[in-house]
């Protein structure tokens, strides 16, 4: 009898914790897609990058970091779900630079932005990443390298990273995630709705619900 009390009592501990944990994340999906909507700049600045239609119904919100492996490997998953859905879904990037020096790598992206080659500049970075970015041996000199490959004036490049303008992106962003509990990259979130559960099939799941619920037909 006592060993049937104690398994009871370890199934009721199961399920409490289950239920506590379905209920928060139902609670943050809750709380963040409201907040989508009442306070949408919190997700979308006026400075964010964006890509896709700006009559799209569905929003990819992207905190990234450009020394993020996982970012770079989700990238194209991203643009490959967005050509899927021509028109559709507009993909919007923020910069959660959490690793050693990442700042300098955005500080990179933004002033690319100012010769027009952000998304260049960002597919060189991404495929170049394991040559500068490498966690067992990081060599982020070597970026130097791969930049010009983008068209890129790697000269005006370095004087346009030092606008202060940038610095201030970069704090914005870092507390618009900290607001939206991103701590780790990327940090995802369609419509407001966060990815509760990292992955490629779950992203890609919450994505076409969205899908569904804004195009009906």
């Amino acid at each position: 009898m006592k060993y049937v009390m104690i398994g009871i009592s370890c199934l009721l501990l199961v399920l409490i914790f289950v239920f506590g944990s379905s209920y928060y994340k139902g609670q943050q999906t809750e709380k963040f897609g409201f907040m989508a909507k009442e306070d949408a700049s919190t997700f979308v600045r006026e400075h964010s990058q964006t890509r896709g239609s700006d009559d799209a119904k569905v929003y990819i919100v992207e905190f990234m970091d450009p020394a993020c492996e996982t970012c770079a490997a989700f990238s194209p998953f991203v643009r490959q779900i967005m050509d899927a859905n021509p028109g559709k879904i507009k993909l919007v990037l923020r910069y959660a630079p959490f690793h050693d020096g990442a700042d300098s790598f955005v500080k990179m992206l933004e002033a690319a932005k100012k010769q027009g080659k952000y998304w260049e500049a960002l597919d060189i970075m991404y495929t170049s990443q394991p040559y500068w970015a490498s966690h067992s041996n990081p060599q982020p000199q070597r970026i130097w390298h791969f930049l010009p490959k983008a068209g890129l004036d790697v000269e005006q490049l370095k004087n346009d990273m030092a606008d202060p303008a940038i610095a201030k992106i970069i704090e914005q962003d870092l507390a618009d995630a900290n607001t939206l509990n991103v701590h780790k990259t990327p940090g995802f979130f369609v419509n407001g709705k966060p990815l509760q559960t990292f992955g490629y099939e779950q992203l890609q799941q919450l994505i076409e619900s969205e899908l569904k619920a804004n195009y009906p037909n």
